[in-house]
């Protein structure tokens, strides 16, 4: 995503900072999860189209739950890619780099649970 489509796209949190640069956990399966990704994508949009058309409320509160479900799909693909590639990485290293991969799949998975 551009910066521009970012901003387009409405106020969002700004990624932490990490020291590590790629390859990422999800780096081997990126262009199937931009196409999961364009997929849902097209579900937003078709709720847009949903409510342009004043389409039932229950019809679209369907879709919602499928776009809802498709996200939360892919977020735990992510996460469990992190665990194998990021979180078994550190554990091979050793040391307080484990505890920090750790913690923070253990935010990543509280902020999940509270979405």
């Amino acid at each position: 995503m551009t910066t521009t489509e970012t901003h387009e796209a409405g106020p969002q949190a700004e990624p932490a900072a990490h020291p590590h640069a790629g390859p990422h956990g999800y780096s081997e399966q990126k262009d199937a999860h931009l196409k999961r990704l364009r997929r849902i994508e097209g579900q937003i949009r078709g709720l847009q189209r949903m409510v342009d058309e004043d389409t039932y409320c229950i019809d679209v509160l369907t879709q919602v739950s499928a776009s809802t479900k498709a996200l939360q799909s892919f977020a735990l693909s992510l996460l469990e890619e992190h665990l194998r590639h990021c979180v078994a990485a550190a554990a091979e290293e050793g040391g307080t780099e484990l505890e920090a991969k750790v913690a923070e799949a253990t935010a990543a998975i509280g902020r999940l649970l509270r979405s």
